[in-house]
């Protein structure tokens, strides 16, 4: 029989008093990727934080490399070797990229660090990623991908032989995921184990050697991954047949509601022009780097417009911030949610209400609480967010919940424009039917949902029409007949000549 470098046994852990894991078994050798699924808040990143150190178990029995261990901290499971790369990016964004992978574990020149040691050695990790970026770089001025590269590179610098990898693609490019897939291979290679978490289930079939499904805290099973589709592993996960993953609604298209002309805000926002009508939904597609984001964030506020108009049921709306946007009934879900989505702090509740208080106050500014229970009440259950009591703080929630209670906030404002950026990253299968549904809703209700994705199946399924960009401007527009992922790529591709 194959040894196996990680063994996990009757696993139990719980918050609150809430099970979380229930009596869990999970296994993973030498060479080979271990592909981790299950739904948002099936227990997969607590499993590995349990590996990691991150969390100690309440029970159950967890071996190394054929030795029993006792409760681990982060320190201990990386002397063994073991190192994960977070769902949610967990860097210091005031320090160099080379502070980052070194943290923890500084070199030390006598009393002082040796900086330039570190430069070097993260520049040997970088470069045997492919990835051109300055060791002396601050990791907050980098863009979401980019800090995504230097987790992995943090990982790596360990040299482990245990990898854990939560939703590594989620904010990568093709040309990255590819690049990824290559760095795996060559480790799987070296003999490292691999367990690799992902709600891109179509990436499995180029790296996954054998699967293992968790649903609600409980194991269901493990197996080849070649002796599966991918309709019965999502059968797994779910507990019942997703029979549509991209549930498209009919509506009539209804009256111009928003306008945007010329709008222009720094190098990725030129001169672009568009139209929402009521009951459709407006994909953007592009590659990073198009300008997707940058224009969302110009239309609600958060970056400066150097130029253009943006307008609501026919009137001109003046916004500098993203309150002026708010008040005017435009809404953002934006691309990182724990960065500028949520307050992870605070409980769920608290997400919920927050901007919602000029509806939930009397006119001295207390908190109808009736109507904050109301208003909690009907995002937790129209959305499905699993969680044990709104008290919670949000960081406790799995990543896809957390997008739920981002897209929840702005549910009792009565909004005339929704805006998602990248809704569905990191958000299982089952949660993402959800949050089309969502959209649909939105859609029947007379609401103009415009939304940011990377995913061009996502796009095509949904969307009533796509905006293409490229180089910060719009180069297509395209009706859902029309559409294919090579004329889209087509578009995206559009860059101007330039000397």
């Amino acid at each position: 029989m194959e040894e196996y470098i990680v063994e996990m046994e009757h696993i139990n852990k719980s918050f609150a008093g809430v099970k979380v894991l229930k009596d869990v078994k999970f296994n993973l050798k030498s060479g080979e990727v271990m592909a981790l699924l299950g739904e948002n808040g099936a227990g997969k990143s607590t499993l590995m934080k349990i590996l990691s150190g991150v969390y100690t178990r309440d029970s159950g029995t967890l071996r190394i490399f054929g030795k029993e261990q006792g409760d681990l901290d982060t320190k201990k499971a990386r002397n063994l070797g073991v190192a994960i790369i977070h769902q949610e990016l967990n860097m210091c964004r005031h320090l160099t990229v080379a502070e980052n992978i070194f943290l923890g574990r500084e070199e030390k020149k006598g009393a002082t660090l040796d900086n330039k040691d570190m430069a070097e050695k993260t520049k040997e990790v970088l470069d045997s990623l492919k990835i051109d970026l300055d060791p002396n770089e601050i990791v907050g001025n980098l863009s979401v991908s980019k800090q995504q590269m230097v987790e992995i590179a943090k990982a790596l610098s360990i040299h482990a032989k245990v990898l854990v990898m939560d939703e590594p693609t989620s904010a990568l490019t093709a040309k990255e995921i590819n690049e990824l897939f290559r760095i795996i291979n060559q480790l799987k290679k070296e003999g490292c184990g691999i367990v690799y978490i992902s709600h891109r289930l179509e990436e499995l079939g180029h790296v996954a050697d054998r699967v293992t499904v968790l649903r609600d805290g409980e194991f269901v099973m493990n197996g080849e991954f070649k002796d599966y589709t991918m309709d019965q592993l999502i059968s797994f996960m779910v507990g019942r047949e997703i029979t549509e993953k991209f549930p498209r609604v009919k509506c009539p298209k209804g009256r111009k509601i928003f306008e945007v002309r010329n709008l222009n805000a720094g190098k990725l926002v030129r001169g672009i022009n568009m139209e929402l009508y009521e009951g459709e939904i407006v994909g953007i597609a592009g590659l990073m780097g198009a300008g997707r984001t940058e224009t969302t964030r110009a239309i609600f506020g958060i970056d400066p417009k150097d130029s253009g108009e943006i307008l609501v049921d026919g009137k001109e709306v003046k916004i500098s911030k993203p309150i002026d946007a708010i008040k005017a009934g435009i809404v953002l879900a934006p691309e990182d949610r724990k960065k500028d989505g949520l307050c992870t702090k605070l409980s769920v509740r608290d997400n919920l209400a927050l901007p919602n208080l000029d509806l939930l106050c009397n006119k001295i500014g207390k908190v109808n609480k009736k109507k904050e229970k109301e208003l909690v009440d009907k995002a937790v259950e129209e959305l499905n967010i699993k969680l044990a009591s709104p008290e919670l703080n949000a960081e406790s929630l799995s990543g896809g919940n957390q997008q739920k209670v981002v897209v929840g906030k702005w549910l009792a404002r009565n909004s005339r424009v929704v805006i998602f950026d990248e809704p569905t990253r990191g958000v299982d299968v089952g949660a993402k039917v959800e949050i089309y549904n969502l959209m649909n809703q939105l859609k029947k209700q007379g609401v103009g949902v415009l939304f940011v994705s990377s995913e061009l199946p996502e796009v095509m399924g949904i969307s009533d029409r796509i905006i293409v960009m490229c180089d910060g401007r719009i180069t297509g527009e395209l009706s859902p007949e029309e559409a294919t992922e090579d004329r889209i790529l087509q578009y995206a591709t559009q860059f101007e000549a330039k000397i």
